[in-house]
């Protein structure tokens, strides 16, 4: 039968650095009690996995036969999970878990899950967050004789510095070519289907590729060496274009940006990128499978004066009977008095439109 075992304790019953990790945690005098630790066994029932902070909901039953949901809440972001080889579907509803840690304020069901042993599932026995939950580190372990720093490499042409991107602008919204938009059966269905609240940017999720692409906003461009780093002024945005050669490594998660190796020809920069979050290819909600099945080519061709970048990008995707290709252009430009951080997103109105249209409780059920 399925349990939960609460043990009353101080905090010493979790070890030192289980009670280092969780003093650091932002929000943990606030949620939940340092005096008080205990176990929860059961069923995982859902999912959240967010930055910066991921959640499982377990069905525990009682002895007296009702069941009851706790709320698993583990310490550290996503970037700490990825370290660990913790990914989205290490956890997947049904399997049945073992988590000690602190117990919630106010008798609260939710543990402050310092340590979760999967008891099913293909990694039966494995330990997460039990070791090494804040990875501190107290020595020097650089390599003295490696290279850590950036030289530029010589490349053909020179990208980088300050480009502004209202140049040839058009607004991305049903600014794919060609028209009509060539969708499948699924795509049409999917983009019939949506409703007021599934476009992520407008609760400040990043536009990321291929929508950031279209955007207004400049960019900045460093030659590294191995790759380009652009920084896109919308979102504070960064991306990372490989430029020696390298392949997508095994474990490279999804992201906003996606994965992104480049190649010159003659004064064309050709860039490829897969490895990308599903979402939209705009705001009118055309669909984007994402993944491995999504590739997106982009061509930056620099004028001869090298003043002015004319951009294409085409995607290819499975949900498109045929590629689609989005134009936008950049012109050099002064940073003087425009580089500036933008300003974070808040997602608020957004929150408070869903309120206004009584379709809140309905969006939330749905995540």
């Amino acid at each position: 039968m399925l349990a939960i075992a609460l043990r009353l304790a101080s905090g010493a019953l979790l070890s030192t650095i289980f009670a280092a990790g969780a003093a650091a945690h932002h929000a943990f005098s606030t949620e939940f009690d340092a005096e008080l630790t205990g176990e929860v066994r059961g069923e995982v029932v859902s999912v959240f996995w967010a930055n910066p902070h991921i959640r499982y909901d377990v069905r525990v039953a009682r002895e007296d036969g009702t069941a009851e949901v706790w709320e698993l809440a583990p310490p550290g972001n996503l970037p700490t999970y990825r370290r660990e080889g913790w990914h989205r579907d290490t956890i997947q509803p049904g399997y049945i878990v073992r988590a000690s840690g602190n117990l919630g304020r106010d008798g609260a069901k939710r543990l402050y899950a310092t340590c979760i042993e999967l008891e099913s599932g293909p990694e039966k026995g494995r330990r997460l967050g039990c070791a090494n939950p804040t990875r501190t580190e107290t020595e020097v372990a650089a390599d003295p004789n490696a290279r850590y720093t950036y030289a530029p490499a010589d490349f053909p042409v020179d990208i980088t510095g300050y480009w502004d991107n209202r140049y040839k602008f058009r607004q991305t919204a049903d600014d794919l070519e060609p028209k009509p938009v060539p969708m499948t059966d699924e795509a049409r269905a999917i983009y019939e289907s949506r409703r007021f609240g599934d476009d992520d940017v407008l609760r400040c999720m990043p536009a990321g590729l291929p929508r950031i692409f279209g955007s207004p906003y400049p960019m900045e461009i460093f030659n590294a060496g191995t790759h380009y780093l652009v920084l896109s002024l919308q979102d504070n945005t960064p991306r990372w274009i490989w430029m020696d050669g390298r392949s997508i490594p095994d474990h490279q998660p999804p992201t906003y940006m996606g994965f992104s190796t480049g190649r010159w020809e003659g004064r064309t920069l050709v860039i490829e990128t897969t490895r990308l979050v599903p979402t939209w290819l705009d705001g009118t909600g055309y669909p984007m499978t994402g993944g491995d099945e999504t590739r997106i080519v982009e061509r930056w061709t620099v004028s001869e004066d090298g003043l002015t970048m004319d951009r294409t990008m085409t995607i290819h995707d499975p949900l498109y009977t045929e590629p689609l290709v989005r134009t936008r252009g950049s012109q050099r430009r002064s940073p003087d008095g425009e580089l500036v951080e933008s300003e974070p997103c808040d997602p608020n109105l957004f929150y408070r439109d869903l309120l206004r249209r009584g379709q809140l409780e309905d969006y939330l059920r749905r995540q």
